[in-house]
Order: C-alpha cells, then sequence, then structure tokens
C-alpha cells in the first residue's frame, strides 16, 4: 500500500500528454475476445484497473504481449474457461464486460459479483434484461450464470442508459443471428471507441454516437490495430488542477468534440481554454468566479449521460467550486453515495452544505488547509489530490490504489509539471 505527500500552495507549469481512455481501454481489451486473431490495442492507459483487464484475458485462456509502452497485443484463439476467477473479478466492477464476449464466442459465461468502487447501488438489472431478449438464460445464485444456445438479435430498449449494459449487448449482438436494434443505448466516447473497434474487426454497427444502434449480426470477426481515444476525464481533472493552482497547462493529444459539454460547465466557474488542433491550453491567473444564471440566479452544474456532463467530473468540480467566488450547486443524479466525500473537504476549511445524497452547496473561495485523507474511489480520490496541491501546508493522502486504478503515472506527471508530491510505502 502507498500514500502520497503532498506540499500545497504550487502553481503547476508545463506541458502533459493526455492518457488513454480507461473507460475505453476496458471493454476494447474484453472484445479482443470475439474473435481468434491478434488483436493490437494502442495508446492503453498503464493503471492497475487496465492490469487486471489483461488478468482476466490471460485467465480465460489469451496470450497478452507488451509490444512498447501503452501498446498491447492480445489473442485468444480458443476459450480455455468461461468463468471469471472470483479474486480478479471482485477487484474491478469491469469484468461483467466479459459477459457479451463469452457468451458470443463461447454460449456461456460466469461471474462473481464485480468489485470496483462504491459510490452507491450501481445496478446490473440493463444487463441481464438485454441479455435476455438476445436468448440468454440468467441464473442468479452467489454468481452470475448466463447461457445461450444462440444469440438472436431483437429489437431492444434498454431501461437507463447504461454505458456496460450497452456495450455488453453490442458485443454479444455484433455475433448474434438476425438484426439487433438498441434504443436508449449510452453515447460516450468510450463507447464510440468500442464500436469503432468492433467495425474494425468486421462488424456491421451504424448508429455510433447516438442513442440509436443497429447491429447486423454476422459469423465471425478478425483481428484488427486499433488506438484507443483520449481519457477526457483526466483531461478534466489537469484543467481543474491548473485553474485552482493558478498555474497553466498545455494539454496534449486531446479530441475537440470530447470537451464541449466539460467548457460548459467549467464555464460556469469561470474557467476557460484555449485550443488549438489537438492541444489545450489552460492560461495563468485567470478570474475564477461563478457566473450566475439570468436574474442573479445561482448556476446548477448538473452530471447527465452523454452528451451531458460526465458524471466521474462532478468530485473534480466540487473541489474546484471551492475556490472560485461565488456559489454553485452541484447536483450528482447519477450515484448516491459519490457526494460523502465532502466531509473532507469541509474538514480542510471549504463551505459545503450538503443537501441530501445527491446535492451540495458550495461557496467560495474557501482557504483550504493540509489534512489527512483516505481515498474513497477512482475520482473522488483525484479531488483530493486537486484540494491537497491547492492547500496550504502538507497533506497526506492513504489508500491512493485507488487512485492509481484510473490515472495513468500520476506521481511522476505532476512532478514534472512542478508539483510537490510524493509517493511512499505505508509504514
Amino acid at each position: 500500500m502507498y500514500k502520497y505527500i503532498i506540499e500545497g500552495g504550487f502553481p503547476i507549469k508545463g506541458t502533459v500528454r493526455a492518457s488513454g481512455n480507461k473507460n475505453a481501454a476496458l471493454p476494447c481489451i474484453a472484445a479482443a475476445l470475439l474473435t481468434e486473431e491478434p488483436v493490437i490495442l494502442r495508446n492503453l492507459p498503464e493503471i492497475e484497473d487496465m492490469q487486471v483487464m489483461l488478468e482476466i484475458f490471460t485467465a480465460l485462456g489469451g496470450t497478452v504481449n507488451k509490444l512498447e509502452n501503452n501498446v498491447y497485443s492480445l489473442q485468444i484463439k480458443d476459450v480455455a474457461r468461461t468463468d471469471i476467477p472470483s479474486p480478479l473479478s471482485q477487484r474491478i466492477r469491469a469484468s461483467i464486460l466479459f459477459a457479451g464476449p463469452l457468451l458470443a464466442r463461447a454460449g456461456r459465461a460466469v461471474l462473481p459479483p464485480p468489485g470496483g468502487d462504491v459510490i452507491g447501488r450501481r445496478r446490473l438489472d440493463t444487463h441481464f434484461l438485454a441479455l435476455t431478449e438476445l436468448g440468454v438464460r440468467v441464473d442468479i445464485d452467489g454468481q452470475f450464470s448466463f447461457t445461450a444456445n444462440k444469440l438472436i438479435g431483437q429489437d431492444i430498449f434498454l431501461d437507463e442508459m447504461s454505458v456496460t449494459a450497452t456495450e455488453n449487448t453490442i458485443m454479444a449482438a455484433v455475433l448474434a443471428e438476425g438484426t439487433t436494434i438498441i434504443t436508449n443505448a449510452a453515447s460516450e466516447p468510450h463507447v464510440q471507441d468500442l464500436c469503432s473497434m468492433l467495425s474494425s474487426m468486421g462488424a456491421k454497427i451504424s448508429g455510433c454516437g447516438s442513442n440509436i444502434l443497429i447491429i447486423d449480426g454476422v459469423k465471425k470477426l478478425h483481428g484488427t490495430d486499433f488506438r484507443i481515444g483520449p481519457d477526457y476525464m483526466e483531461i478534466g481533472s489537469f484543467i481543474g488542477l491548473a485553474a485552482v493552482s493558478r498555474g497553466t497547462i498545455t494539454i496534449t493529444d486531446i479530441e475537440p468534440k470530447d470537451m464541449r459539454p466539460i467548457r460548459l460547465a467549467f464555464g460556469k466557474l469561470g474557467i476557460r481554454w484555449d485550443i488549438e488542433g489537438t492541444e489545450l491550453t489552460v492560461p495563468a491567473q485567470q478570474v475564477l468566479q461563478v457566473n450566475c444564471d439570468i436574474g442573479g440566479m445561482v448556476p446548477k452544474i448538473d452530471d447527465a449521460p452523454w452528451p451531458g456532463f460526465p458524471p466521474d467530473l462532478t468530485s473534480i468540480m466540487t473541489v474546484v467550486a471551492t475556490q472560485v467566488e461565488g456559489t454553485v450547486l452541484i447536483h450528482e443524479k447519477m450515484f448516491e453515495s459519490r457526494m460523502f466525500f465532502v466531509d473532507k473537504l469541509i474538514g480542510m476549511g471549504a463551505r459545503i452544505t450538503l443537501c441530501d445524497p445527491h446535492r451540495a452547496v458550495v461557496s467560495g473561495p474557501s482557504l483550504l488547509h493540509g489534512s489527512d485523507l483516505v481515498s474513497p474511489d477512482v475520482r473522488a480520490g483525484m479531488a483530493m489530490v486537486i484540494a491537497a496541491l491547492c492547500a496550504r501546508g502538507e497533506s497526506t493522502i492513504h489508500n491512493v490504489y485507488q487512485i492509481e486504478r484510473g490515472y495513468e503515472n500520476l506521481t511522476k506527471r505532476l512532478q514534472s509539471l512542478g508539483a510537490q508530491i510524493t509517493r511512499k510505502t505505508e509504514v
């Protein structure tokens, strides 16, 4: 176990390259199971969650070769087993993403309940309902058992815009017999990445980027060489850090269109940036002031399925709002426990009123002071890093495993930007 020791109050400055999108990398690794041929995935982030997914792929009978940093070759000629080892499943929620590929390839999948962040109830019903419509039998008895003699395309209406359920359904449908229509599908950039990868493998998918996907099943998929897109959640985190530390940063290898809903939310806090090609620059010494709604009303930053503001950035925005002049309402609508980390920010000196599990009113600016903190999940952990870096004095953050599940080489990259952060072994 490791911890971070952070000395706050130093503006960051420099250039950093955006990592590959974690939430695209994980389903793309699972999708490599859909073919007997080699699949090369580029721009995979070197993070804990990615390594766990590769371990699961290997446990199922696959081979994984690291060609260079962030580039891996995956191949699974024969599926050796259809049950995911419980110790691996419990380490990552994305283990559920192997259900669709295993069903399409072997007609069976057995998964222990998946692990991952504890940020409230994260129902799996949408996965079960959609797969059942494709002809899958689901049995639940301490673990999830899926069986299917044949997958048959159907017209499916998802009961919620679940990203992982959409991805699982897509991966099952690409090798199903006939046509599958998925309505109320998630359309996040990582879902689009998965569709693009599968299309490059010979899948027939139309409607990518919309909420209606039409998939004509094919008999076989082939290998591919595919590059994962940039992680806009990481980019948003670095933007927030630059703003509250009164620094400047240039982020390379971004996708400009992914930043549009994020720009709207940051704009409510007076934060701006410039984009030239695939480079984004946050200028130094911005006027951090809440832009009120018409009539002087308190503005709201709320999350929603894409193209709404991403829920994974609500924790980051909460910290950023503590350093902005004015009052803003943060409304996390999708996960009822994600806002519970704000008590740690209050302990650092933030003026936050937690109205209920979903809403917090933040008034700033507040002078934060160093504290002893424990990271509860990936995004709240990164929010604590940002808070510590703009606080006065020294902070210690424990359980940084949770942070490093989603942020590649975080300490080295922050150090290269001038942040005073060290990673030490817990005693």
